[in-house]
């Protein structure tokens, strides 16, 4: 007699993958669609446009956050898919395996294009309009003070630690410290640089040379260290918000609604958050030290306390932002490892001196945060983040990198705070401090 379960059991063996979805689609759709892509990028036949560049992104993205969210010693103290997606992406790149006619088509879609300037001003849009107004008014006074004392007591271990290695108190400073905290390249590296050869001289091409491994081994460190305090902050509730930077009661019920994700709501709302990015890019060009978003964020805040915006209007800037974040995050995961990420360059400026510091950097930063954090009412795992681990993050990418590493992307209106008008308070500093301790 045969036994009807054991006819049974094969058949299961052939469903293992059945639950398995990547973005929306059972395993077999999904790589039928990646083989695809995967096929015209190495024949170079993929449109060198926006159509080819998001299409690789998001497969390979999308891929490798999986693979990250998976692996369990990445997954649980590497920083999980985030981290993985930009490595493994970034690995592709640097070793060749991804055509150079795709690696560039992916750096023009991320940086002249534009797509991450897309991406953040949907989120931080999205992200304030979405807040609690009481929130919003007791944090944005005092958030910035924690970041700027954090920032200042992480200089001044940076030089105590450069007396101690012997790699100098004002070296260190100024070429590991100070870039790391600068907000990236194009609004941190690149005019710290052009402030220093002003000031002494020297070449601004062979300074930033000097400060790009620094502001990326500063990005990396950040993102494993936000993985782990994200982590380490679940064990305690007391100390962790789970994404609230701070407790302020009962919402009111209107706030308390979760607006519908229409297609209409997602079509407003994306107007929405490129007009509020217009805005700021229309004030930056009367201020062009201050970075655009900084403006934008400052516009937001203030028409969000002030109710000018009707709430239908916040409602469908929230769901594009949601839109967003849910299906674009991976691809631009990917997108900065293909395009911002250059690990031989990393490797190169590994010396476990030169390491040690920018560790002692990133710890310092965070702790502070944390602790000055909790003493003005902020949940210290949110504020040792956001306060602390983004001002050493490359601007917007970066910023996006630490938060998804650590799970709490709706932080991104503080995360650009402690970023852009903090590498703002980094470059006034610098324009004093160079002359004293060069």
């Amino acid at each position: 007699m045969i036994d009807a379960q054991a006819i049974k059991k094969p058949a299961s063996g052939t469903r293992v993958f059945e639950g398995i979805q990547i973005m929306g689609m059972s395993l077999p759709v999904y790589f039928l669609v990646s083989f695809l892509i995967l096929f015209a990028s190495i024949t170079e036949i993929l449109p060198q446009n926006m159509v080819g560049a998001l299409a690789v992104m998001m497969v390979l993205g999308s891929l490798f956050h999986r693979m990250g969210s998976r692996i369990p010693i990445i997954r649980s103290y590497l920083g999980g898919g985030a981290v993985f997606c930009i490595f493994a992406s970034s690995a592709l790149a640097t070793f060749g395996l991804l055509p150079a006619s795709v690696v560039q088509n992916c750096k023009n879609f991320m940086n002249e294009v534009g797509f991450l300037d897309f991406y953040i001003s949907a989120l931080i849009t999205g992200s304030i309009l979405g807040m609690n107004r009481d929130l919003l008014k007791k944090a944005a006074i005092r958030f910035l003070p924690v970041s700027f004392l954090s920032m200042a007591c992480a200089l001044l271990i940076a030089g105590i630690m450069g007396i101690i290695t012997g790699y100098g108190f004002g070296e260190t400073i100024l070429y590991i410290a100070m870039p790391m905290m600068s907000g990236g390249m194009g609004a941190g590296v690149i005019p710290l640089s052009g402030i220093y050869a002003n000031a002494t001289g020297l070449d601004s091409a062979v300074i930033v040379s000097r400060m790009i491994p620094a502001s990326t081994i500063g990005n990396v460190l950040a993102i494993i260290c936000a993985a782990l305090i994200a982590r380490l902050g679940a064990g305690f509730p007391s100390l962790n918000g789970n994404g609230r930077l701070m407790e302020v009661g009962e919402e009111p019920a209107e706030e308390q609604k979760k607006p519908a994700l229409t297609v209409e709501a997602m079509g407003t709302g994306l107007v929405f958050s490129l007009a509020f990015f217009t805005a700021g890019a229309v004030i930056n060009r009367i201020f062009p030290n201050i970075h655009a978003y900084a403006f934008m964020i400052i516009l937001v805040v203030i028409c969000k306390i002030c109710g000018f915006i009707p709430s239908k209007y916040e409602e469908a800037a929230v769901s594009w932002s949601k839109f967003v974040m849910q299906n674009l995050t991976n691809a631009l995961l990917a997108g900065i490892g293909i395009a911002l990420l250059n690990l031989k360059v990393l490797a190169a400026a590994l010396s476990p001196v030169y390491l040690l510091i920018c560790v002692a950097i990133i710890l310092t930063v965070s702790v502070c945060s944390g602790i000055l954090g909790k003493l003005v009412g902020f949940y210290p795992v949110e504020a040792s983040i956001t306060a602390g681990l983004c001002t050493n993050s490359m601007g917007g990418t970066g910023n996006i990198a630490v938060l998804s590493a650590a799970d709490r992307m709706e932080l991104i209106p503080f995360a650009q705070m402690a970023t852009r008008l903090g590498g703002a308070m980094i470059l006034i500093s610098a324009s004093f401090l160079v002359r004293l301790l060069t």
